[in-house]
């Protein structure tokens, strides 16, 4: 038995690559939403064996060694809380993020880049008060002018996003796989239904 399991294991060596584990802070709450907070199989084992977390789902999938077995959890939860970060740090991604991965001129979504409100060429500073997300075709469009110039508007003013309100904003972009075991702590704050 063993000698087959380690041959299947040999002619698909990236099998269990695929059980990720998603990490809960002490408040049953996933550290973050975008990215989602995934450990590998490996680091899930080695903090539930330390100590570190508690397991709260696993797969049906098992990893051996000589003298144990053990089920791959699917969802751990640390001991520990660990503090969420107040300061947002201000970075291509989460601008996006802030900004739903639209062009912040005329909604569209995909092939986005970043655009100065206040032109840098006119004084305009890179902060989140004044970079937006826009398409290449409105971004083009402004050019170095001013909003008023080119005859665009924005959807909405850009400001700084508060942490929370950005791991919110992330929950609205899941990501293209999720176990089912992992439902019932991503969403946990929506209404259930009868």
């Amino acid at each position: 038995m063993a000698e087959e399991f380690r041959t299947d294991f040999v002619r698909q060596p990236t099998a269990l690559k695929q059980h990720p584990a998603l990490v809960l802070n002490a408040d049953y709450r996933p550290l973050s939403y975008y990215p989602l907070s995934l450990w590998p199989w490996q680091d899930a084992i080695k903090a539930a064996w330390l100590d570190r977390v508690d397991i709260v789902a696993e797969y049906d999938e098992y990893v051996r060694s000589p003298s144990i077995q053990i089920r791959i959890p699917s969802v751990v939860v640390l001991k520990d809380y660990v503090k969420p970060q107040k300061r947002v740090a201000f970075t291509r991604f989460n601008l996006f993020l802030r900004d739903e991965f639209s062009c912040q001129y005329c909604g569209a979504k995909g092939d986005l880049t970043f655009d100065h409100v206040v032109p840098r060429a006119r004084g305009g500073v890179t902060s989140w008060e004044n970079v937006v997300a826009a398409c290449s075709r409105c971004n083009l469009k402004k050019g170095s002018r001013s909003l008023k110039q080119s005859g665009l508007s924005l959807l909405k003013p850009p400001r700084q996003p508060a942490s929370e309100e950005l791991r919110n904003m992330g929950r609205k972009f899941p990501p293209n796989y999720l176990h089912e075991s992992w439902m019932d702590f991503l969403y946990w704050d929506s209404e259930l239904q009868a």
